[in-house]
């Protein structure tokens, strides 16, 4: 199979049991959602277009998908904009824009571009499906899997799984590239220290904390994210 087929297949088995999850968090899962059909459709082509091999990647590991971004378009990092206009990919659902995804696309045309940097590297999240929480307004808002003591317990088995089996596509293990150098970057490296699944986790600023905080500088952390990334490619 090639990593392709094995991302497709990786993805149409995500599931997480919401029992599990404590009250007024729920699972975000794209692939079982309402745009199920068309997600499976975009990602399919997406992943055919740039992994159709066996080559290893590298892996850039987010936090957990967020509504906007994977959580409409399956793709880690890739909102509807991205997807049409950057790795040429219809796609039939409302435009969303998602900040984080403009400093991931300016990253990956500082390595030269969609073809090569997916030929490369092959970005996910530490926990592939998404949470959201029901705040006091009744309103449902992106939650990160670390937030609650108690979610990062219990999704904890479920992450482990889902890493192992992604290294399993064939990855290139000497490199992790972590995104978020706080919790993100503890969690998993305490996880890499536990599992010995790659010989180091390199920690990188997120990209919403880039574009919410350092909106001025985003060239200059793009740049920091090539130079870092471009390690890997020696």
């Amino acid at each position: 199979m090639t990593i392709a087929e094995q991302i497709l297949a990786f993805n149409e088995q995500l599931e997480l049991d919401e029992a599990l999850l404590p009250d007024r968090i729920s699972v975000m899962n794209p692939f079982r959602g309402e745009h199920a059909d068309t997600i499976r459709d975009v990602t399919s082509r997406f992943y055919r277009k740039f992994y159709s091999d066996n080559r290893p990647r590298h892996l850039i590991l987010g936090i957990n998908p967020g509504r906007f971004g994977a959580g409409v378009t399956g793709v880690p990092f890739t909102d509807t904009k991205r997807m049409r206009d950057v790795c040429g990919i219809d796609i039939a659902i409302d435009p969303t824009h998602e900040p984080s995804s403009v400093f991931v696309y300016e990253v990956i045309d500082a390595l030269g571009g969609p073809d090569t940097f997916y030929s490369r590297f092959y970005i996910n999240s530490v926990c592939p499906l998404g949470f959201t929480r029901r705040n006091e307004k009744g309103n449902e808002v992106n939650y990160n899997f670390y937030d609650d003591r108690q979610l990062q317990e219990a999704v904890t088995p479920f992450i482990e799984e889902c890493i192992e089996r992604q290294i399993g596509f064939g990855a290139a293990t000497d490199l992790c590239f972590c995104m978020g150098r706080g919790k993100n970057f503890k969690y998993l490296n305490a996880l890499n220290k536990k599992n010995g699944w790659f010989g180091e986790v390199v920690p990188l600023d997120h990209p919403r904390f880039v574009v919410q905080y350092r909106s001025k500088r985003m060239q200059e952390y793009a740049d920091g994210y090539a130079t870092a990334l471009s390690r890997s490619m020696t």
